[in-house]
């Protein structure tokens, strides 16, 4: 569903629930995030965009008047210790639950153990996780693929799926072309699952996820 199409069907709250971005990149996800937020009806309050490294991403949170924090591996001694230190920053802005936009790195205890954490992926999970999911379906000779929205668990792509959308695969796609349809149902989907989390709440059972309950 749309910003437009949530803003016809549903009267602002007063309830803006706060989550937290984490990005590595352009920002392009957040983006649309950011967008989807400006409307009252969304029900989101972006309160914090962070990122393991300076980026672009943050940049486009700056420009938006949202608090950012960098936490760079690099300046910690080991996974463990980085991964409080983010958890640390995160839990500092108080979100309900954190969205990675992007955010191109493992998610350890600390972080994940605080607050549910919500990831999307260019592939129909579980088929093609990692980090080249668009070139090893494309290669693999699937006729449709897509994207996943998914609660991160200690895996990689592992989590519990909340959503999905389907993008058919053309003859003469390449990775490129194919992922750029992707980008598109993507960012619509993490637009449209994020307001449903926040407005509707949900629960994690096991594989499931159920939106709708808290």
């Amino acid at each position: 569903m749309t910003t437009d199409a949530l803003a016809s069907t549903s009267e602002p709250t007063d309830r803006q629930v706060p989550v937290v971005v984490l990005v590595s990149g352009s920002g392009t996800l957040l983006q649309a995030l950011l967008d989807a937020a400006a409307d009252p009806v969304y029900g989101v309050r972006i309160a914090a965009v962070g990122a393991d490294r300076p980026c672009t991403g943050l940049d486009r949170a700056e420009r938006g008047g949202i608090p950012t924090f960098v936490v760079r591996p690099a300046d910690f001694a080991d996974r463990a210790a980085w991964d409080v230190a983010l958890a640390e920053q995160v839990a500092a802005a108080d979100p309900r639950f954190v969205v990675t936009a992007g955010f191109m790195r493992i998610l350890g205890p600390a972080t994940l153990g605080a607050q549910p954490v919500v990831n999307t992926h260019p592939a129909l999970l579980p088929s093609f996780p990692g980090a080249h999911g668009v070139r090893d379906a494309l290669a693999y000779g699937v006729k449709v693929t897509g994207t996943t929205c998914h609660v991160v668990d200690a895996g990689v792509d592992t989590g519990p799926i909340i959503e999905q959308r389907v993008v058919a695969v053309e003859d003469d796609d390449t990775e490129e072309s194919l992922h750029e349809r992707i980008k598109v149902q993507e960012r619509d989907l993490l637009v449209d699952v994020v307001s449903r989390l926040a407005r509707e709440g949900f629960v994690v059972e096991g594989r499931r996820v159920r939106i709708g309950q808290d």
